[in-house]
């Protein structure tokens, strides 16, 4: 929303609000479903789905990039279809054929690894078999999710090292130890990509800033929007993946549209993830590596097939009137 749009009020946001349970064909992030709340605004259909474990500050966000994006009209394009990267779960390496057929045409896949529970000799695994798949020319990099400390992470890129990593995205969980790190493995010339590091910083270009990292993962809901995480982008002056937050189709055309606007993108996007879905609101999965931006309509069957239970819903309706509280009373409305 723009400073000067006033704010739907949530008896507004209630009427036109649909909460989606969708169930996954891999367990991913700890969730075997994803819910979602959909709201059809006047511009087009948008999304808020912050992680069930977030507090209000940060979900709140989250429904600015939502109200932004259903209420507001879209920056101009610069591109009409958006390269896509496969995302391979921490699956058992003998999975992983099956994972990637999912996204057909994909040149590039992101491998999920320190997976809690799981070792360093499982992740190796994995991505030799991702580079089994791809072949040599394939592109892959790998996202600890902040899982490493410095030594472990210093470790698990020397294992990694053969599969000729594109870049890892976040090994360790803060700024400080993602700029020792960047100093030890400067020589081997893989990327450090930082993605908690922007969208769960108070101050987003901090990790820039610090030269802690290579390239920076943007996600529009996370960032509160299209027009936020593109400011963002201007302001750190570094390459950027655009990725989603395991959105519905919805808001990863919210992603594309984010993706689109930029002037330069040099790196295939996190935007496949329709594809790990057993189903979808709408049909947005990679078609030959790619998705196509502008607006998208969800399926009104597979809204009412994929419908969350009341008390689930009633969970959603809850948790968005307190997060349209926390954005009025940080906008002094």
């Amino acid at each position: 929303m723009t400073d000067a749009s006033p704010l739907p009020s949530f008896d507004e946001l209630r009427e036109r609000a649909v909460v989606v349970a969708l169930p996954l064909r891999v367990r991913f992030r700890g969730l075997d479903v994803r819910e979602a709340l959909l709201l059809e605004g006047p511009a087009g259909w948008t999304e808020f789905s912050p992680f069930a474990e977030y507090g209000d500050d940060e979900a709140a966000t989250w429904l600015e990039a939502a109200l932004d994006y259903g209420w507001q009209e879209l920056p101009e394009p610069k591109r009409t279809e958006i390269m896509v990267n496969a995302t391979v779960p921490a699956v058992p390496a003998a999975s992983v054929a099956d994972v990637l057929a999912r996204f057909p045409g994909c040149r590039t896949a992101k491998v999920k690894v320190a997976e809690p529970g799981q070792r360093l000799a499982d992740d190796v695994e994995r991505v030799r078999a991702v580079r089994h798949e791809l072949g040599a020319e394939g592109r892959i990099r790998v996202d600890a999710n902040g899982g490493w400390n410095v030594d472990e992470a210093e470790h698990a890129v020397h294992a990694l090292a053969e599969f000729d990593l594109e870049y890892i995205e976040q090994p360790c969980a803060s700024i400080d130890e993602l700029v020792q790190l960047r100093e030890r493995i400067r020589y081997l010339d893989i990327p450090i990509a930082a993605d908690e590091s922007v969208r769960k910083a108070e101050d987003p270009i901090a990790v820039a800033r610090a030269g802690a990292a290579d390239l920076l993962v943007i996600k529009a809901q996370p960032l509160g929007g299209i027009r936020r995480a593109l400011d963002i982008v201007e302001r750190a002056g570094l390459p950027v993946i655009v990725s989603s937050a395991l959105d519905t189709a919805i808001g990863l055309s919210m992603g594309a549209a984010l993706a689109a606007a930029l002037p330069d993108l040099d790196y295939d996007c996190g935007l496949g993830t329709s594809a790990l879905f057993d189903t979808d609101v709408a049909s947005f999965a990679p078609r030959a590596g790619t998705i196509a931006v502008g607006r998208i309509w969800p399926d009104a069957d597979a809204l009412e097939r994929l419908a969350a239970p009341p008390e689930r819903r009633e969970w959603w309706l809850a948790r968005l009137e307190r997060c349209l509280a926390v954005i009025s009373a940080r906008e002094g409305r």
